[in-house]
């Protein structure tokens, strides 16, 4: 799949006013009609809908879905669990519901955003830790099926490091790391030691799963080590024939 002339909904974006800012920025870029923000709280299951639905309204269909949204929040774990993990399963299966081919899409591929911390511990963010084993649990598994039943649609899952964005810079504040509050400075060296990437390598990687087609149910790990790379598992024992 190439990107030219295919369209895309990214969860997690952007912010309020800084998606409009950076729809503005597109616009001188591109002509205005080809992108759209859409204000949405991905934990509120008819706003989700609603993006989907307004997506399709103004761009007749949909190619490209990256549940992208996230957070990394221990004290307020249940809402971490919400964003991280139920939103990617809906926005999974809204992606599923327009795309694939038995119903009416194109075909397509999801890409869902997990993390390094969901193929190892993440001491001082056990929840977080959780949701995104949870997505890469899901997105393998799913992505089976997706096979299975011929939906056209592939589902992969991007695991990055350490990446400079704003909830990176908020990670070691009281708000958010609750009952591990001390262990700031353990969340610094681990910064420090593993290395802070440019969400540019992740766009990077983004292309790479988009536009080869044979990628379905990886885990892409992108680190500032070894970059763009994949996890390694052994092969699927039993998948169903129908």
């Amino acid at each position: 799949m190439h990107v030219n002339g295919k369209v895309a909904l990214v969860t997690g974006g952007a912010q309020g006013e800084a998606g409009q800012e950076s729809k503005a920025a597109l616009d001188e870029q591109f002509e205005a009609q080809r992108t759209v923000f859409i204000q949405c709280d991905v934990t509120d299951q008819e706003q989700l809908k609603g993006a989907f639905k307004k997506v399709i309204e103004h761009f007749g269909r949909l190619d490209i879905v990256v549940n992208n949204a996230g957070v990394n929040n221990e004290k307020d774990w249940e809402s971490t669990i919400q964003i991280n993990l139920t939103s990617v399963i809906r926005g999974t299966y809204l992606g599923l519901e327009y795309m694939r081919k038995g119903n009416g899409g194109n075909g397509g591929v999801i890409i869902n955003i997990s993390s390094l911390a969901g193929l190892m511990p993440a001491a001082f963010q056990p929840v977080y830790c959780a949701t995104k084993h949870g997505v890469i649990g899901f997105t393998r598994s799913i992505a089976v099926t997706a096979n299975m039943e011929n939906y056209g649609v592939r589902l992969n899952t991007i695991c990055p490091g350490f990446v400079n964005t704003p909830i990176l810079q908020s990670i070691d504040k009281e708000e958010n790391m609750g009952q591990y509050y001390s262990y700031k400075d353990e969340i610094k060296n681990m910064m420090q030691f593993y290395g802070v990437m440019d969400p540019s390598i992740i766009a990077e990687g983004l292309i790479t799963i988009i536009e080869d087609d044979t990628l379905n149910g990886e885990v892409m790990k992108i680190t500032a080590s070894q970059g763009i790379h994949f996890q390694q598992y052994s092969q699927t024992p039993f998948t169903s024939k129908r």
